[in-house]
């Protein structure tokens, strides 16, 4: 088959209705050939193949329904409408009192000219499709489709379901439908190439590519919307599949790049493990020793290390962290810490300092962050360009383009999921020398659940830390409302007279980080005058980092008994005399950051406890996340709930991966597919390695979306 021949080289400008500036605006759905129209998918369809008797209508359900308008009225509103005065043509809407005998419902129109008014006067017959939502004194739907139907008229009903497709501004759902009627029509099995293995294809049962696509964008007469929604379908099922398949391949096409370039091989030598780990003053648990030596296995050899170590809050990833920098810097080459925010940069260089300061580099570890100016920060590029620093911890000033290492060999992420992958390769790239770059250690106390892990990070070997150190204790969660907050005032005064110490955070609905650090300083301003006994600090986004340094300094040594602050203390403030924390308005907290906060307390020997404080009424997800919080410790567990209430897209908070972007997969619902999706994978690289780059482009676009990790 020619090039000329297939749907993947021809313009979506040989369509009909499509001219430069359409192209242009489809473009941005990631539509540029005929192929593409037949991989953007439909989202969901509509059920139009029936007139539903308007009596038994319910709320929530969208449907098509007929009847005669009895009355038709333009109301005014003295608020300037339900959707005020800028949305809702000066506050009038139409509303038109639709009846078939069965009962009545209000179509209700915001935006409407003359010539639909009249149209929709009383005494005329209309076909009506939209959602029925619960009105002021009835059932309603607002801005349905409709048509006019002729007194007599008999309109024919849909005889399958509609297609609803992802669209953009100016690009409608008309457009879209007649663009796929376009191409399906045309479509044959040699327009779009087979891919997958003929054999696989029968060991699933999967229909032929061409007969899937057909029957997802156009489902047969007699298929339920329950039935198509299940994702049962055969078709539904073969796409399913081959999208995973892809964007599987696809990460395993990173990885087969980075393992061409070479890295240093490293040793971790077992009597210095020995003498580094008793500094720690704590027994390793297995879990930990299990890590090490995975890492220990990776860093012996000339290709790349790509790990990803999964911990849960408190579980002790810094210290396992610390023993593959053991090695590298044993070797007299240099380690790079990368970590999201100044506290935790300063969190680890004071782990790291201590820890490596009775060993040959002896004051060689350095803290490069955006504060860092003028001739200070001069002074530490030099050190860094030159080797005289073997450690070196820093935020996001580490991927400026004048940071030059002088042995870079290994290069470790702290919390991950605030990263991209563009930024973690840009850093990896600091150490290529030659051909040679860094090992890579990715870590994240945000557990990631298995779908996840094997989709999103395919490229990355893994480990996990399972357990908590010995005798630490699980923190007891309640759930309070606002209204108890002088109870909440006692519990504090009492921890704090016992000589423990206290976190007090405050969250606001506003992403605003001016109008959260004014929260915090109200909040602190008021706590003083609640404990005027006790010692209160205050830590926020708009202050210098030496000022949140001092802060966080004395709440260490025990000066300040409550520690006022923002979410800006989910991380890296590590303070095992903190027993208890507060958290006020954590109903506006997803579930990853409130198990964050709850792990800045439990860190010593004394039983700790986390208050949430919300504000009535809750809505039900926000019921939800907080009863999950309170009923479960581990994050593993959190994190799957999370991914469950929220979807990957969210739970990974970044597009690079590719994975929010997929068009009729889901991670979660199709997880019992990825086992077989990773065999096929690897089977088809080792087999039909032809078939790899025409599947990743295919469902991923020609361009890689991802950046190599």
């Amino acid at each position: 088959m020619t090039q000329s021949e297939s749907f993947e080289y021809q313009s979506v400008q040989t369509l009909k209705g499509v001219g430069p500036a359409v192209a242009v605006k489809l473009e941005k759905l990631g539509i540029t050939t005929i192929q593409d129209v037949l991989f953007h998918l439909p989202l969901r369809y509509e059920d139009r193949t029936r007139v539903v008797p308007i009596g038994a209508l319910k709320s929530g359900q969208q449907v098509v329904v007929e009847g005669v308008i009895e009355h038709s009225e333009v109301r005014f509103s003295r608020k300037g409408g339900r959707w005020g005065k800028s949305k809702a043509g000066s506050g009038r809407s139409l509303l038109c009192y639709l009846s078939d005998g069965t009962g009545g419902i209000v179509l209700r129109f915001f935006y409407f000219n003359a010539s639909q008014q009249a149209m929709l006067a009383a005494g005329q017959r209309v076909r009506c499709f939209g959602e029925v939502r619960h009105g002021a004194n009835s059932l309603e739907m607002t801005h349905p489709e409709y048509k006019s139907l002729a007194e007599n008229e008999c309109l024919p009903v849909k005889d399958a379901l509609t297609p609803v497709y992802p669209k953009t501004e100016g690009v409608h759902q008309t457009l879209l439908r007649n663009l796929a009627e376009q191409v399906l029509t045309r479509l044959n099995d040699n327009a779009v190439p087979e891919w997958l293995p003929e054999s696989l294809r029968k060991e699933k049962s999967f229909p032929h590519l061409s007969q899937a696509l057909k029957r997802v964008h156009n489902p047969e007469a007699g298929i339920s919307l329950d039935s198509i929604e299940a994702v049962k379908h055969p078709a539904q099922q073969r796409l399913i599949f081959e999208e995973l398949l892809a964007h599987r391949l696809s990460m395993l096409q990173f990885r087969q790049k980075a393992e061409k370039y070479q890295a240093r091989p490293h040793n971790i030598k077992s009597n210095m493990l020995t003498n580094f780990v008793r500094q720690f003053g704590f027994e390793l648990t297995a879990a930990q020793k299990k890590v090490i030596q995975e890492i220990a296995s990776d860093l012996k050899n000339n290709v790349p290390m790509m790990r990803l170590l999964q911990g849960d809050v408190g579980s002790g990833k810094t210290a396992v962290s610390a023993c593959a920098a053991l090695a590298v810097l044993s070797d007299s080459n240099q380690v790079a810490i990368m970590a999201p925010t100044e506290i935790l940069a300063s969190q680890l260089y004071e782990n790291f300092s201590r820890w490596f300061k009775t060993s040959k580099n002896n004051d060689a570890c350095l803290l490069l962050t955006g504060k860092d100016k003028g001739k200070k920060r001069d002074n530490k590029l030099d050190a860094i360009r030159q080797g005289k620093v073997s450690i070196v911890v820093g935020t996001h000033a580490l991927f400026q383009e004048d940071v030059e290492f002088d042995s870079l060999s290994l290069v470790i992420v702290d919390e991950q999921h605030r990263f991209g992958v563009h930024q973690r390769l840009s850093l990896r790239e600091k150490g290529a020398k030659g051909g040679i770059v860094p090992h890579q250690l990715i870590m994240t106390a945000t557990p990631i659940p298995r779908s996840l892990a094997m989709t999103a990070y395919a490229d990355l070997d893994y480990s996990v830390i399972d357990e908590l150190p010995v005798g630490r204790k699980k923190v007891t969660t309640v759930v309070l409302s606002d209204q108890r907050r002088n109870e909440v005032i006692e519990r504090v005064t009492e921890a704090c007279r016992k000589g423990e110490q206290a976190y007090w955070v405050c969250t606001l609905v506003e992403e605003s980080e001016v109008l959260q650090c004014q929260a915090a300083e109200e909040t602190a301003a008021q706590l003083n005058q609640d404990f005027k006994d006790l010692t209160i600090g205050l830590v926020h986004g708009r202050m210098k980092q030496e000022e949140k340094d001092a802060v966080v300094a004395r709440f260490k040594t025990g000066e300040i008994n409550l520690l006022v602050a923002t979410t800006v203390i989910e991380v890296g403030v590590d303070v095992p005399n903190a027993s208890l924390m507060v958290i006020e308005n954590a109903e506006r907290l997803g579930l990853s950051q409130l198990h964050q906060l709850r792990g800045r307390v439990g860190r010593g020997e004394k039983q700790s406890s986390c208050v949430l404080m919300y504000q009535s009424p809750l809505s039900e997800r926000a019921k939800q996340r907080l009863a999950i919080i309170r009923e479960n410790s581990s994050g593993f567990v959190i994190a799957q709930k999370d991914l469950e209430m929220r979807g990957a897209g969210e739970v990974l908070g970044t597009r690079q991966t590719g994975v929010v972007g997929m068009r009729i997969a889901d991670v979660l619902r199709d997880e019992f597919m990825l086992d077989d999706v990773k065999q096929a994978a690897e089977q088809i690289q080792a087999q039909w390695p032809d078939s790899v780059k025409p599947l990743i482009r295919r469902w991923m676009g020609w361009s890689e979306q991802y950046g190599s990790v």
